[in-house]
């Protein structure tokens, strides 16, 4: 990362989804050598700079709200030569998150782009399922109310495994959802990955309703087999 460059450069930089040991010494790089950081959530960003002694740097947000409001001032500063870093509060920047409207203007615009790989929900809740990983579907935060229940049906005969993001408050929603239009499946929660309260719950949905403790916290990835893989 010690190159010269006439502009800047655009670091797409995973950051940990929990423990803070996962992040990578190319991430700590990539944002020690960045001038501006685009936090989805300042706070969550400079509590991740102090923990990791990564030193001041200026933060701008970029968010679902105000993502193409930015991108303007963004391009202005990497042809004036700022090496920027876009994270995410956890996790992959653009899967599921915003950022992919930056990401389509750099290249448009010939600005160099860089990926410094992190961890993932996705992948780990794919990974400790225990289900086929090899072909997958990601349907990001699963709707509400009828919109939900519309993409399951559709969901259905898919013969990938499913994961999504689902909240706290609407997963027993979802589940109950998922056992009256897909039938009992197989299912995966996984909560809090990589954290101190982690926990990971695996067996049909009927089975996984009822494991589900009274309060839930904290945001659930779920994996879904297909049909007949048990």
């Amino acid at each position: 990362m010690d190159d010269q460059r006439s502009q800047g450069v655009l670091f797409i930089v995973g950051t940990p989804i929990g423990n803070l040991k996962d992040i990578s010494q190319r991430a700590i790089e990539a944002i020690k050598e960045s001038g501006i950081i685009l936090a989805e959530d300042k706070r969550v960003t400079v509590k991740l700079l102090n923990l990791l002694d990564l030193g001041r740097k200026e933060l701008w947000t970029l968010n679902e709200h105000n993502v193409m409001r930015q991108i303007p001032r963004v391009l202005k500063a990497l042809r004036a030569g700022k090496t920027i870093a876009l994270v995410s509060d956890a996790g992959m920047p653009v899967i599921s998150d915003p950022g992919h409207q930056l990401v389509a203007a750099c290249w448009r615009e010939s600005i160099p782009v860089r990926v410094v790989p992190g961890p993932s929900a996705v992948t780990a809740a794919l990974a400790a399922s225990g289900f086929p990983g090899s072909r997958f579907v990601f349907e990001g935060f699963m709707p509400r109310g009828k919109s939900r229940r519309k993409l399951l049906r559709l969901l259905k005969d898919e013969r990938r495994t499913i994961v999504f993001y689902e909240s706290p408050q609407r997963i027993r929603e979802t589940l109950k959802d998922i056992l009256d239009i897909m039938g009992n499946r197989e299912i995966f929660l996984a909560r809090e990955m990589t954290k101190l309260h982690e926990e990971y719950i695996r067996g049909r949905v009927s089975d996984v309703l009822q494991k589900l403790g009274e309060e839930i916290r904290g945001e659930i990835t779920v994996v879904v087999s297909c049909e007949g893989e048990t």
